[in-house]
């Protein structure tokens, strides 16, 4: 009997044999943006990969693309950060931060997780209604805090060059602040666990193109307590836990998997194959963000389909423990979209079906 999605990814994460590899294509607003009806008929291609897609279910002339995503609109988020947008689909920087000020937290209050999120009004009852739908088709149940919950908001909070200096000089504000946005942490993982989700998604971009952003002293200790506490009420809960991050991170990777995270979302150039299979595989799952910065935008069709053929053969095995994942954006072509979603097709059983 053939596995269910959701059985197939648990098996995978786990390292209990899954049939095939998981993978999926994050395709960009901007690049919907930009090409449109050539986009359109790659994803009529790839049934296996886009199963429920057709064509027109996306209205590109009028298509709103969000918060934070549209350009020229500035928006304030819950916590108070304003955001600017310069390409539609894209999300912009924060320009304003409520905090850059200490004197300003003493009166500082995060937002009810209750009445709001990040970016717009609460809908737990939307949210559980998606889980149980996902549950009902034999999907992964997944949820979690937005995109960078913690490093990246304390740094959205009070600017990136303030943060950095708090760090340096071990401001005692700091510690406050990190406990606000803790206990908004705590509160959303408690919501999610009580939907029962089977995978908590986690993500703070902690990598530069060359080095963490944090070094490993101050990772342990800033971050990671914070992060082992939410892992922990997770597995408490019989949930896996992903965890992403851009940029290179090999320097802090011995004491992000510490923390217990199950499945760890590295890119795949900038960290290096080579890293990745010596220090991670095995040791947790690896969601790999295929390159996006040079062979995926720029390369041939053989370029990206010898990097991801090399990629399953160097971190997959038959026990499971490999993801996919690549992101779209501009100004990567359809041909070049096509031939990742060709390769992924070709690879994704490369250790079950006799080549392995």
């Amino acid at each position: 009997m053939p596995l269910s999605e959701r059985e197939n990814y648990i098996r995978n994460a786990t390292f209990r044999g899954p049939h095939w590899i998981p993978a999926v294509l994050a395709l960009s607003g901007a690049s919907w943006d930009e090409l449109r009806g050539d986009l359109e008929a790659v994803l009529v291609r790839h049934p296996t990969l886009f199963p429920d897609f057709r064509p027109g279910q996306r209205d590109f002339d009028h298509f709103e693309f969000g918060p934070g995503f549209t350009a020229g609109e500035d928006y304030t988020d819950a916590w108070g950060c304003v955001w600017r947008a310069s390409i539609n689909g894209l999300e912009g920087i924060v320009v304003k931060s409520p905090l850059e000020d200490w004197a300003a937290l003493a009166s500082y209050r995060a937002p009810d997780p209750e009445v709001r999120w990040d970016r717009g009004p609460a809908d737990w009852q939307g949210a559980a209604e998606r889980l149980a739908q996902a549950r009902s088709r034999g999907e992964l149940a997944s949820g979690g805090i937005p995109h960078g919950f913690f490093f990246l908001r304390l740094t959205y909070l009070r600017g990136f060059e303030n943060l950095m200096l708090d760090v340096a000089s071990a401001a005692p504000e700091l510690d406050q602040l990190i406990d606000i946005v803790a206990g908004h942490n705590r509160r959303l993982v408690k919501h999610w666990l009580d939907l029962g989700v089977d995978v908590l998604e986690l993500a703070d971009d902690l990598g530069s193109q060359r080095s963490s952003v944090l070094s490993p002293k101050h990772f342990r200790r800033y971050l990671s307590p914070h992060y082992s506490e939410l892992v922990d009420a997770a597995h408490a809960r019989g949930a896996l836990v992903g965890f992403h991050s851009d940029g290179y991170i090999m320097d802090i990777m011995d004491d992000l998997l510490a923390t217990g995270i199950d499945i760890v979302n590295p890119q795949d150039l900038v960290n290096g194959l080579d890293d990745l299979a010596r220090y991670v595989k095995g040791r947790r799952c690896i969601r790999l963000d295929i390159d996006r910065q040079s062979v995926v935008p720029y390369g041939t069709r053989a370029e990206i389909r010898e990097l991801i053929g090399e990629e399953v053969r160097r971190l997959g095995s038959p026990q499971g423990g490999l993801e996919l994942i690549c992101g779209i954006y501009p100004p990567t072509p359809p041909e070049n979209i096509d031939a990742v979603c060709a390769a992924i097709e070709e690879f994704r059983t490369y250790w079950w079906d006799g080549r392995g």
